[in-house]
């Protein structure tokens, strides 16, 4: 049967109305900044390196991720400390010999990033730059020495041990003063419950748990988290807006690192 012309809907198409992409635009980054929130507070969170306290193990420079759920979480997990969360949920403690990232416990604001030395109930103890554990002696084994820049830019080599905690961890230090720093002799310090005492593997160079008036004793609730990984590292050659200096100042060697 010939089809009529008259029969055909020669109409064109309706068009969707526009005006709905700048609605989508800010829809998908509440998406993505809520998931980055959410990965920040429950899973990793990034953190850069700004001092030589834990030289050999992170140097000025390191980029690395934070596991936040090795500890369980506190309000020290969330940005801000603005959860209203007393103690720890799902706690889970901390290993001797982890590299940990804590509020700083005189201002509950700054991090701090330290090795876990004393568990609760320790007497830690340091006799002539030997460090002691519950009256026993940490052994410690030299290696070759680690190469480090001062404040004037001069470049010496310093004395490097490996030194294995009670639990067989095993770690780098170094001495920049050898064993007669300002705290290379302390009284014996004893852990309460519920705390740790944490120290720098620079051992002449951290305030740490040694500085009572600073660092001193770390809540658990304090800790954030445990290190885990670097995932960049710069030494620090090129400003930002150099850019045809950036390849030359990555540690392409350091990158994807685990932390020890």
């Amino acid at each position: 049967m010939p089809i009529d012309p008259g029969d055909l809907d020669l109409s064109p198409e309706p068009v969707p109305p526009k005006g709905g992409g700048l609605l989508d635009s800010i829809r998908t980054i509440v998406y993505a900044v809520f998931i980055a929130l959410v990965i920040r507070t429950f899973a990793y969170e990034p953190f850069n390196i700004p001092s030589g306290s834990m030289i050999p193990t992170l140097l000025v420079g390191d980029y690395l991720f934070v596991s936040k759920f090795s500890y369980g979480y506190s309000k020290h997990s969330f940005p801000f400390s603005f959860a209203p969360i007393t103690g720890r949920l799902w706690p889970s403690e901390p290993k001797r010999g982890d590299v940990a990232v804590f509020k700083l416990p005189t201002d509950n604001k700054t991090d701090y990033i330290k090795r876990i030395i004393g568990l609760p109930g320790d007497r830690i103890q340091m006799k002539k730059g030997l460090l002691y554990v519950n009256g026993v002696r940490v052994p410690r084994k030299p290696v070759d020495s680690f190469e480090v820049t001062t404040a004037f830019g001069q470049v010496r080599r310093v004395a490097q041990y490996v030194e294995t905690l009670p639990n067989e961890k095993k770690h780098l230090i170094i001495e920049e003063q050898g064993d007669f720093g300002a705290l290379d002799q302390t009284p014996e310090f004893t852990v309460p419950t519920g705390h740790y005492f944490a120290m720098g593997d620079n051992r002449d160079n951290s305030a740490d748990s040694r500085v009572t008036s600073q660092v001193g004793f770390i809540p658990f609730e304090n800790l954030v988290g445990r290190a885990e990984f670097l995932f960049f590292s710069t030494d620090g050659s090129a400003r930002i807006w150099e850019i045809w200096k950036w390849p030359f100042a990555i540690r392409y060697g350091r990158l994807f690192n685990s932390i020890e």
